[in-house]
């Protein structure tokens, strides 16, 4: 006969820590109570707990449920956003100042051009 080994219990269903959290909340279980129950740790269960708490708050503040790490990242990339297509403006209006045949002439060889001499 195999021995058991001693691992990480299978990862429960988001419905099922749904329901001990609810039940936690409500007064119906402790967190240990639950943690029994689901085979888990009371760590885990207080973890769920605080998820389920910090994405409710982020779902009322408006942001979609986003962390607050995800949505300081999208704010950054907004601004940076913002400054590159600025710069894109700035540099379009420059190009403008000095005409289209600058943009549509090929740049020329500067200088006194050599043409190549055949040694024998």
């Amino acid at each position: 006969m195999r021995g058991l080994s001693v691992g990480r219990p299978p990862a429960l269903p988001a419905d099922k820590k749904l329901g001990l959290v609810m039940r936690v909340m409500s007064g119906e279980l402790t967190a240990a109570e639950a943690a029994r129950e689901a085979g888990v740790s009371e760590q885990s269960v207080s973890n769920w707990r605080r998820q389920f708490i910090e994405g409710g708050r982020n779902g009322l503040a408006g942001d979609g449920g986003r962390d607050t790490e995800e949505v300081s990242r999208i704010a950054e990339l907004a601004k940076e956003n913002a400054m590159l297509k600025a710069t894109i403006g700035e540099l379009y209006m420059e190009l403008r100042k000095y005409g289209r045949s600058v943009i549509d002439r090929p740049p020329q060889p500067r200088g006194r051009t050599h043409p190549g001499r055949m040694a024998n």
